[in-house]
C-alpha cells in the first residue's frame, strides 16, 4: 500500500467515526429535548452500544498500519493534523479497555435521568452513588492513559483544553481570583443598588423574542434549531448544530441570555471549514475557544450598553412598559449578585463558580475529595466565596449536568473562555472601530465574521493559545479581562 492509498484509507475511517460521534451526539441531544421519560434504559443500551463500536473504531489495529505507512512531511497541513488526532485517539482507545469505554457510556446515560430526578428533588443522596461510580471509572481511565502528566486531572484535561494543566489553570485563575475579589469589594463599598427584574413573562413570548435575537447574532436556523430543556446547550456540526435554552417565568433574561450563549457555540460550530467535516481537521481549537465565543456573544456583545439599548426596545415591544428607561435596562442586565446558580450568574461572580467546580473535580479525580464529602465542601467554599449559605441541593451541588455526564476536566475551559473572549473583543474593536456603532444597531454581521475568520475557519488546525495569539497579537493572560470587568462596573456602580 502506499502512502497515499493509507492515507486515503485512514481519512475514509475516521470520517465515518464522525459520522457515528454525530449520531451519538443527536441521540445525547434527543435525550435532553424530546426523549420519553420512559426511555432513559433504552438509551442507556444504545448509547453503550455505540460507544462499544466507536472504541473498536478508534482503536483499529489498521489505524496503525496506516500510520505507520504515512510520513506527515509529504502531507499538507490539514491531512498532518487530521493524522496527528488519529494518532492521539489510537493510543487512547488502545489504552482504554473496552469494557471500561462501554460502562463509562452506560453509566453516563443513566445516570442524566437520576441527576435530573435528584435535582428535581434536591437530594444529593439520590444521585451521589451513581456519581462515585462514574467518578471511579473516570479515575480508571485516567489511569489507563496516564502518560507521565503531573497529575490524573491533567489526562482529562487534555481531552478539552490541549496543552494545558490543571497546574498551570490555578495560577492564571489565582491571579484572576485576586482581581474579582477587588472588584467585587469595591462593588460593596460603592452602595449603589440595583434591582432585579420583577413580573411574569410569558414562556412563548421569551422563546419568540430568543428566536429573534439567535437571528441577530446570525444564527442559521436552516442549518439550526431551537428548543428547551433542563439545562441550557449547544449540540451538533456545520449543517446540524442545534441549541436550546430554559423558561423562567419570573426572568426572562435566563431564557434570552441562555440563547446568546448557545448561539455563540453554535455559530462556531456553523461556520467551521465544511470541507473539513467530520474530521479531525474540521473540529473546534478546544473547548475554552469554544467557550471564548459563547461568552463573547453573551457579555461583550449581548450584555454591553449598546446592546442592552438596542435590546431594551425589542423587550419593550414584547412585553410592555416595565418602567424602565434603557439606562436602567442596561444596569438591570449587569445587575452583580452573589447568586447561586452558576448560568444565571453575573460576570463578576461567574468565574468564582467555574474555580469552586475547578477546585472541587480536581480534588476528587487526583484522590483528595471523597464523593460522600463534596457536598459539604461545595457548600463549605460557596459561603467562603459568595457570603451566604446555599439553601439546597439544587441551588448547589446538583445544579449542573456535567458531572452526571462523565465530564471531568471541562469546567475550567468555562474561565478559560471568558479570558479568551475579553483578549478577542479588545482585538476586534481595534480591527473594528465601527464594533460598538454597530453593536447599538443590532447589525453583528462584520463583528462575527471578524471572528470567522479569525477563529472559525481555522477548526482545529492550530492550537488553542497559538489561535488565540494570532488573531490579537499577544499571549492570552487575564489581564484584557481584568480591565473590561473594571471598566464596565466602574462606570455602572460609579466608582
Amino acid at each position: 500500500m502506499t502512502q497515499n492509498e493509507a492515507y486515503a484509507a485512514l481519512a475514509a475511517h475516521l470520517k465515518t467515526t464522525g459520522a457515528l460521534e454525530q449520531v451519538a451526539g443527536v441521540m445525547g441531544w434527543d435525550q435532553e429535548v424530546m426523549m420519553p421519560p420512559k426511555g432513559d434504559a433504552q438509551r442507556a443500551e444504545q448509547m453503550g452500544a455505540l460507544e462499544q463500536v466507536l472504541h473498536a473504531r478508534r482503536g483499529d489495529e489498521r489505524i496503525g498500519e496506516w500510520l505507520a505507512q504515512i510520513d506527515s512531511t509529504q502531507l499538507d497541513h490539514a491531512a498532518r493534523v487530521n493524522v496527528a488526532e488519529a494518532q492521539k485517539a489510537y493510543d487512547r482507545a488502545r489504552r482504554v479497555p473496552s469494557d471500561l469505554a462501554e460502562a463509562l457510556a452506560r453509566k453516563t446515560a443513566a445516570a442524566m435521568g437520576i441527576w435530573a430526578q435528584a435535582r428535581k428533588d434536591s437530594d444529593f443522596s439520590g444521585f451521589a452513588p451513581v456519581l462515585d461510580e462514574i467518578l471511579t471509572l473516570k479515575r480508571r481511565e485516567a489511569e489507563a492513559r496516564h502518560e507521565g502528566e503531573a497529575e490524573l486531572y491533567d489526562v482529562l484535561l487534555d481531552d478539552y483544553e490541549p496543552g494545558q494543566s490543571g497546574a498551570m489553570i490555578a495560577e492564571i485563575l489565582g491571579r484572576l481570583r485576586n482581581g474579582l475579589v477587588d472588584l467585587r469589594e469595591n462593588i460593596l463599598a460603592s452602595g449603589k443598588i440595583v434591582k432585579p427584574l420583577t413580573g411574569s413573562f410569558d414562556a412563548d413570548t421569551q422563546m419568540a423574542l430568543g428566536t429573534e435575537i439567535a437571528k441577530t447574532f446570525c444564527y442559521d436556523f436552516n442549518a439550526g434549531r431551537l428548543d428547551k430543556s433542563v439545562h441550557p446547550f449547544s449540540s451538533g456540526n456545520n449543517g446540524d448544530s442545534r441549541i436550546t435554552t430554559r423558561i423562567n417565568p419570573e426572568n426572562p433574561f435566563d431564557c434570552l441570555y441562555s440563547v446568546i450563549h448557545e448561539v455563540g457555540h453554535a455559530v462556531y460550530e456553523q461556520n467551521m471549514p465544511a470541507e473539513h467535516a467530520m474530521m479531525p481537521a474540521g473540529f473546534y481549537a478546544s473547548m475554552g475557544v469554544h467557550e471564548s465565543q459563547s461568552r463573547l456573544f453573551e457579555n461583550q456583545i449581548g450584555r454591553s450598553r449598546e446592546f442592552c439599548h438596542h435590546l431594551f426596545a425589542k423587550f419593550s415591544a414584547a412585553f410592555g412598559d416595565q418602567g424602565l428607561d434603557a439606562e436602567t435596562f442596561y444596569a438591570t442586565v449587569n445587575r452583580v449578585h452573589p447568586g447561586f446558580i452558576r448560568t444565571e450568574s453575573d460576570e463578576v461572580f461567574y468565574n468564582l463558580h467555574v474555580l469552586l467546580r475547578f477546585d472541587l473535580e480536581r480534588a476528587m479525580i487526583n484522590g483528595d475529595l471523597a464523593v460522600n464529602d463534596l457536598e459539604a465542601a461545595w457548600n463549605d467554599r460557596f459561603a467562603a466565596d459568595f457570603g451566604q449559605k446555599v439553601d439546597r441541593a439544587a441551588n448547589g451541588v446538583l445544579q449542573d449536568v456535567h458531572w452526571s455526564v462523565g465530564l471531568f476536566g471541562y469546567f475550567p475551559t468555562y474561565a478559560l473562555g471568558n479570558i479568551y473572549a475579553a483578549c478577542l473583543f479588545e482585538a476586534m474593536q481595534k480591527a473594528l472601530p465601527d464594533t460598538k456603532a454597530n453593536i447599538a444597531k443590532g447589525l453583528l454581521a462584520e463583528p462575527i465574521g471578524w471572528l470567522t475568520k479569525n477563529i472559525h475557519r481555522h477548526g482545529r488546525m492550530v492550537p488553542p493559545v497559538e489561535l488565540i495569539t494570532n488573531a490579537t497579537g499577544r499571549a492570552p493572560d487575564e489581564r484584557p479581562l481584568l480591565a473590561y470587568l473594571n471598566a464596565k462596573f466602574g462606570d455602572i456602580y460609579g466608582f
